[in-house]
């Protein structure tokens, strides 16, 4: 018996009633005992003034500033076929080998421009500082000249290493915005 039906004949028989009897009044009721939504609240106890600051960024960017959301998605799977697919051909459908040779993981950055919605990406071999500090790079040798930068990021423990505060205090230009921790 599943969790729910035990749920519903336990509560008909502590109620005095028939488990059809639970079922509509759940239902009349939009109760949903079996479902669980989770939630976690943010510990960050400059909670308010992060999200103040980073919901202001979207909903009022700064004029001659470029606003940036930058992300990684690391570990994805570099994966090829160990042979080549079978074509379509009429009557049959394409094919595809079953197996697949793995060629390590990558990292994907990405760094989406709120305004235009125009995203700089890149792939590198790994998460870490090195590898952000390529993607600031990049950001700054495409931004605008004389544009000042905003870029929102989470709390990884590669956006806040010595070699990116190093590169950030000869960039007066460039800001960081954090999302608070354990968010978004």
């Amino acid at each position: 018996m599943s969790r729910t039906h035990w749920s519903i004949a336990l509560m008909a028989k502590y109620a005095g009633v028939t488990a059809w009897q639970v079922r509509q009044i759940w239902a009349a009721a939009d109760l949903k005992p079996h479902r669980l939504k989770t939630f976690k609240i943010s510990s960050d106890p400059e909670f308010a003034e992060k999200v103040t600051d980073i919901v202001g960024l979207y909903m009022n960017p700064p004029s001659n500033a470029l606003v940036l959301s930058v992300d990684e998605k690391p570990q994805i799977q570099a994966l090829d076929r160990t042979q080549l697919g079978l074509p379509l051909s009429p009557g049959d459908v394409g094919s595809r080998t079953h197996d697949d040779k793995r060629h390590s993981t990558a990292s994907l950055y990405a760094a989406f421009n709120i305004l235009t919605g125009e995203v700089t990406g890149s792939v590198r071999p790994s998460q870490n500082a090195k590898e952000f500090l390529k993607l600031l790079n990049t950001i700054k040798r495409k931004a605008p000249a004389g544009q000042d930068i905003h870029i929102i990021l989470d709390n990884l423990s590669a956006h806040k290493t010595p070699a990116i505060k190093a590169w950030m205090e000869k960039k007066p230009h460039i800001h960081f915005h954090f999302t608070p921790t354990s968010t978004f």
